[in-house]
């Protein structure tokens, strides 16, 4: 890791607090509250003692002591009752903060260019810096914990300065004992401690770094047995069916092999504090002989004994515990350095300013939009050949269009283009005869109504998911059911529409089945309500007579909208206006079901041919 400069780890913890203010609002704040209580109240409880014993071993003034006795007792309370209250809203802020954590890079995500997402390069920076913070706490999670050691030892070294100054001050006649040397002297001894443990927790973080680089293989694959399959148990069945669980065995076999290394690393991670302590010690006696000789020689009573010998001692740990601050700084600043330069990946797709408008040439109504690629070619990042080549493809206003082919022939890759997750590598897409990507881009995107192949539900209310927002109109909602085929389960719900889906949260959540969250689905692209509407394979799921239901109700789903409608069946695309027909990133036929099976040598043919004979259709059906 690059060793950091200061102006740059102050540079780095600046920002990181920023995260922590943004993403986890008064925890930081509350946790140096805390730390200040930690560190204010014992020291403050050695000074009354201290004035207690004084009292008692001078003149003996009986209101003075009870004073002194209700003030430790009233002053330990009341810093215990605020740091109790203070504590209790840190501890579930710092609870939470994990789930906090998880949102910096959801927010990422969402900023991102979706080419990144999918660069192995990137996903691979994304892995390493998100499994260094929630496996190990690097970064983040060490900022929380050091900004709450550093207020502690701060505070610790502040006040026992204060405790001490009169230790210097205070004559006993001798010259030897009154000069001045002692100060940088004690000051050296105290120092001492803090220097060692400094250097104790850089050589121990360095083991400790090592040692993480070479358990991450490890983390991942119990990650995965742990955590992933239990909240995912649909992908327990091939776990078992292939008995995958060996990956899981050999990762511990060879963590049982390793544990002798792992135990010399904890052997040498356990060595350096232990040098620290015996340095530190030391120093302690010598500031304590000190302490006691000038109190044997006259220079103060016996109770300044206890407030001197506790003001050093919290000095030298307050010392300790800054040098662990500051070395234990420097490593951290090294993993939220790894995670700002993940944060910082620009988003390279251009966003255009343009609003989405209707044109002079478009009829009246909101649905007057026209698309066609012009000569698009499109090659994946890092990939060698096209997936797209010479595109050349026009949607109508209001036309129902299937695309068909083959698996890699392009189809998703255009329909991809289209809704600009990608951006072509040559040629436009053009929106009423504009570049798309003049448009702004949160505007283009709400034109459009899209059910992938691989779309998601959450744990939420039924009616949340159809509106994928967490208000919604309630009868429209329930009218998007109907017309995708729900209506029959929606009766079923116990709460309705407010019925949560899945038990990730709620115990009363309901279980609903592939095809019927595919319709699920379907309702949630008819509630947008968009100009386009497009369907990747949106009947994959559903059994036949659902599929056949979809088929006949197809054009009052769609209504007056533009429709694409991407599918493997070639008997589910009769009821579209026209068919395109992919094949290695080109459109090779184009037409109506009837006029491409005219065509007896072309590829529409040909795959009608080989699925009919699978369906007993027809060829002229």
């Amino acid at each position: 890791m690059k060793r950091l400069t200061v102006k740059e780890r102050i540079r780095i913890t600046k920002r990181g607090i920023q995260i922590l203010k943004q993403y986890c609002p008064g925890l930081a704040g509350r946790k140096a509250v805390s730390a200040l209580l930690a560190a204010v109240q014992p020291l403050v409880s050695v000074w009354l003692s201290a004035k207690i014993i004084n009292e008692l071993a001078g003149v003996r003034r009986i209101k003075q002591i009870l004073f002194l006795v209700v003030a430790v007792m009233v002053t330990n309370f009341l810093v215990s009752l605020f740091k109790s209250m203070v504590d209790r809203i840190a501890e579930e802020k710092e609870a939470q903060m994990w789930n906090f954590f998880g949102k910096v890079f959801a927010d990422k995500a969402m900023s991102m260019d979706y080419a990144d997402l999918e660069d192995v390069k990137i996903l691979q920076q994304k892995q390493a810096v998100s499994e260094n913070l929630f496996m190990f706490g690097n970064g983040l999670g060490q900022l929380v914990w050091g900004l709450n050691s550093l207020v502690n030892a701060a505070t610790n070294i502040g006040l026992s300065l204060s405790l001490t100054i009169s230790l210097f001050l205070s004559d006993t006649g001798s010259d030897v004992m009154d000069s001045p040397l002692w100060i940088p002297g004690i000051a050296l001894c105290v120092a001492l401690g803090g220097i060692a443990n400094s250097r104790a927790t850089r050589e121990e973080n360095a083991v400790f770094e090592a040692w993480c680089n070479n358990t991450v293989w490890f983390n991942r694959a119990f990650h995965f047995f742990g955590h992933v399959l239990p909240v995912e148990p649909e992908r327990a069945k091939d776990v078992r069916i292939y008995n995958q669980n060996r990956a899981a065995d050999r990762a511990f076999q060879k963590m049982k092999e390793r544990e002798k290394e792992t135990a010399g690393h904890v052997l040498r991670m356990a060595s350096y504090p232990a040098l620290a302590a015996l340095v530190v010690g030391i120093g302690n006696v010598i500031c304590w002989v000190f302490v006691v000789l000038k109190a044997y020689m006259g220079a103060f009573g016996v109770g300044s004994i206890v407030q001197y010998i506790g003001a050093l001692g919290k000095l030298g740990t307050g010392l300790q515990d800054m040098m662990f601050v500051l070395a234990d700084n420097e490593v951290y600043c090294g993993h939220l350095q790894g995670l700002f330069d993940y944060l910082d990946i620009p988003n390279h797709k251009y966003e255009g300013t343009l609003p989405v408008e209707k044109r002079a040439f478009c009829n009246d109504g909101d649905t007057d939009y026209e698309i066609e690629f012009c000569n698009v070619s499109f090659r994946y990042p890092g990939a060698e050949d096209y997936a797209l080549r010479n595109l050349f493809l026009k949607f109508k206003i209001g036309e129902r269009l299937a695309v068909v082919g083959k698996n890699g022939s392009g189809k998703t890759t255009c329909i991809k283009l289209l809704c600009r997750l990608y951006d072509p590598t040559e040629g436009e897409i053009r929106l009423n005869g504009v570049d798309i990507r003049k448009y702004d881009y949160d505007e283009y995107l709400s034109i459009f109504s899209v059910v992938f192949q691989d779309f998601k539900l959450f744990s939420f209310s039924l009616g949340q998911n159809v509106a994928a927002a967490m208000e919604y109109d309630k009868e429209k909602a329930e009218q998007c059911l109907k017309k995708a085929g729900l209506s029959g389960r929606l009766k079923t719900m116990p709460d309705g529409m407010d019925t949560p889906l899945y038990k990730d949260f709620e115990t009363e959540g309901v279980e609903i089945s592939g095809g019927e969250a595919q319709k699920v689905a379907l309702a949630r692209a008819l509630y947008k309500d968009a100009p386009f509407i497009i369907l990747d394979e949106p009947t994959a799921a559903l059994d036949p007579v659902a599929e056949a239901e979809i088929y006949t109700k197809f054009n009052d789903l769609t209504g007056d909208k533009t429709a694409i409608y991407i599918s493997h069946r070639l008997s589910s695309c009769r009821f579209c206006d026209e068919i395109a027909v992919f094949d290695n990133g080109a459109v090779v036929q184009r037409g109506s079901h009837e006029n491409l099976m005219k065509e007896k040598d072309g590829l529409y043919h040909e795959l009608w041919t080989a699925q009919a004979q699978y369906y007993g259709i027809a060829e002229n059906s």
